[in-house]
């Protein structure tokens, strides 16, 4: 559709133009198949009027009936008033609008009433380049306009890549006075259910209805920033064959079909031609196909970033690169898992293992030494059932990277989401023949995982975290530099727990000491520990841990845990003593063995007045807690380790427990960037 207040310029144009012959040609038979095909579209035509005294022109919209011959029927939309503009105007000719160029039509008249037009086509009519960039006809798009704290309503009419054109109304006290089109205003499109476009333009020009008014506005930026910049972004890839995007726009309600450029596991670039161009810097596809060679699709939510005209030969062509919002989580890994092969084919992810060659590997590196299989060893069933279902029906609750020759493992790497919104890393080994290359490649593996996936809402990624002994040397050489580099314990922290296995003693409810009390824990008692940590250390564990006071109710992982037919669950304490808070005790329930060392199946607690608290005491309040929970043994992760120290309590091992918010990852890859570069392996870099 043509713009009311372009129509007038468009007609003085042709007017002056009328004699000369440069105009590029179109014949009838072209003519027709045009005409016939905005009659299947339902759409229509301008019939331009001229006046016997005056000779000012008016045009009419008529739609179109089927042409089959010279002869044109057209039917009148707008129908008041037309009497009286019959007698005082004249038919001058018709426009034909294909949404980039109108054709001019003298056409003859034959015939002309209230009802509609009947007209006699020309051999041959002429095409008007009066519009570089094609106008797409919108549908159902809701307009907000706000400028200087007030808003306007509207409806977006059509739009080009470059401008659009929206109505809007006033409602009183609102006066079109009000918006200054000497200053930019803020545009909002939505569809009812979602915002699908905001961004500040200009105003290019206006009617001058007091009702309702046109506007064509431009948006002032074409690169829009989703999020805070990386150092270390996705890496790009051009595939042979390329995907297409396809998808319905959400402006015209068609479908759009292009081809990618570049893909990464974050978004992807295409091109298309500048005058047809229909992808708007800002704007956001609720829901896009990644096509490949038309035989499998991954669906995700996208929004364009930046578009940029092309130089040189292809001036023509414009490339627009387009962030991944969201996607479903194994239609991500299936794509990650696809450039990950384009990256190093002997890198996988979530690969189909077979789990005997699995075990073989975790024995042969040493992962599972001798004390860790007594414990295996007692479950073995049971954890070989568990690590069945990890392996073959790849849930969304976990990930592993395999690099792997000829057959053979050599290095391996996994994590699992335990808390709402943390992920923790573990199972970290390599073949002694290539340990420090297999074992820095499935840490690039994952490093590149976390990097493309953390952004993604449905991968629940704010926080990685692991546990690592003090005296193992890799992870305490990577992730201590990492956060001694960071310099900032909300970007990266360690914090130490003493760790025992403990055995239930029976005992009777009298043996509980007079005063204290095992309560179920409130939203207070959480709040005093995120207190206490800020004083004791400041770092990330609670918010990892998922120990902050509004995340007491919430329990979602459990419940995904349990659909997808594996076990988590989550029980919080507080011991007090004359209802003074001393400790917090969390005790996590998980399938055996879904970590090895079983801490994501143990007690935690976190003592806050370590001073107030005996040994004795604590190892009755553990007996209570295994009594509550009816297991008689579990391992015990003590915070912080000060406080067993101090009363000299028997331990077994010290765990760091090590957080990264993912706002840092630009930190840690710059880390690990270094690390690999010393290492020896010069020719390893970082595929990100």
């Amino acid at each position: 559709m043509w713009d009311r207040q372009g129509i007038p310029q468009v007609i003085s144009t042709i007017n002056k133009e009328s004699e000369q012959e440069t105009r590029k040609s179109v014949s009838k038979k072209n003519l027709i198949n045009k005409l016939n095909y905005i009659n299947f579209q339902d759409g229509t035509v301008l019939i331009n009027l001229k006046h016997k005294k005056y000779n000012n022109t008016i045009s009419l919209h008529a739609e179109l009936q089927p042409c089959h011959d010279d002869c044109l029927e057209c039917v009148w939309i707008e129908t008041d008033g037309l009497d009286q503009k019959l007698k005082s105007y004249e038919f001058q000719n018709l426009l034909v609008n294909d949404g980039q160029n109108l054709l001019l039509v003298k056409a003859e008249m034959k015939s002309i009433s209230a009802k509609g037009i009947s007209l006699n086509l020309p051999e041959k009519c002429y095409e008007i380049s009066s519009r570089k960039v094609k106008r797409h006809l919108c549908k159902g798009i809701n307009v907000s306009l706000f400028q200087n704290s007030v808003s306007f309503y509207g409806v977006l009419i059509d739009f080009s890549a470059v401008s659009f054109r929206i109505e809007l109304s006033t409602a009183p006290p609102q006066t079109f006075q009000w918006i200054n089109p000497e200053f930019p205003v803020n545009l909002v499109f939505s569809d009812g259910s979602e915002t699908l476009y905001s961004g500040e333009c200009r105003i290019v020009r206006q009617t001058s209805s007091q009702k309702t008014r046109d506007y064509v506005l431009e948006p002032l930026c074409h690169e829009i920033q989703r999020f805070k910049p990386k150092q270390f972004r996705s890496t790009r890839h051009k595939l042979i064959p390329s995907p297409n995007i396809i998808f319905v726009h959400p402006f015209t309600i068609k479908m759009v079909n292009l081809k990618v450029l570049e893909l990464s596991g974050s978004g992807f670039s295409v091109e298309e031609d500048e005058n047809n161009a229909v992808l708007l810097a800002g704007m956001i596809i609720p829901e896009l196909a990644l096509s490949f060679a038309n035989s499998f699709e991954i669906k995700c939510k996208a929004q364009v970033v930046c578009r940029s005209c092309g130089e040189g030969e292809e001036n023509n062509l414009v490339k627009c690169g387009l962030f991944i919002l969201d996607m479903d989580i194994q239609d991500h890994v299936r794509l990650l898992s696809l450039l990950d092969q384009v990256k190093n084919r002997n890198s996988y992810i979530c690969n189909k293992v077979d789990l005997d060659d699995l075990w073989n590997f975790f024995f042969e590196t040493g992962f599972i030494y001798p004390e860790k299989y007594s414990y295996i060893q007692k479950n073995k069933e049971e954890i070989k059932k568990t690590y069945e279902k990890l392996y073959t029906q790849n849930p969304n609750i976990a990930r592993h990277f395999i690099y792997q020759d000829k057959g053979c493992i050599l290095g391996h790497m996994a994590m699992v989401r335990f808390y709402q919104n943390s992920w923790l890393l573990h199972h970290h080994a390599a073949r002694s023949s290539v340990c420090h290359k297999a074992g820095l490649v499935v840490l690039n593996q994952m490093g590149g995982f976390i990097n493309d996936s953390h952004r993604l809402f449905s991968m629940h990624m704010d926080f990685v975290f692991c546990f690592f002994r003090p005296d193992n040397k890799f992870p305490s050489r990577v992730f201590g530099t990492v956060t001694q580099n960071i310099k900032n314990a909300k970007g990266s922290s360690i914090d130490t727990f003493v760790y025992f296995n403990f055995r239930r003693i029976l005992r009777s409810k009298a043996d509980m000491p007079g005063l204290w009390r095992l309560t179920e824990t409130r939203s207070e008692d959480l709040q005093e520990l995120e207190s206490f940590y800020e004083h004791h250390s400041g770092g990330l564990m609670i918010r990892a841990l998922n120990l902050e006071p509004d995340m007491l109710d919430l329990d979602e992982i459990s419940k995904e845990y349990q659909r997808l037919g594996f076990k988590r669950e989550r029980h919080l304490f507080s011991l007090k003593e004359n209802g003074s808070l001393k400790a917090i005790i969390m005790v996590n329930i998980s399938d055996i063995g879904l970590n090895m060392s079983d801490l994501t199946n143990c007690i935690n607690v976190f003592v806050l007045n370590p001073e107030e608290l005996s040994g004795d005491t604590l190892q009755l309040i553990l007996s209570a807690v295994s009594e509550k929970i009816e297991e008689d043994e579990m391992p015990v992760l003590l915070y912080p380790a000060t406080y067993a120290e101090n009363l000299s309590l028997s331990h077994e091992k010290i765990y760091n427990l090590w957080v990264l918010d993912m706002q840092y990852t630009d930190h840690y890859f710059r880390c690990l960037k270094h690390m690999i570069k010393f290492s020896g392996f010069r020719k390893m870099e970082l595929d990100f």
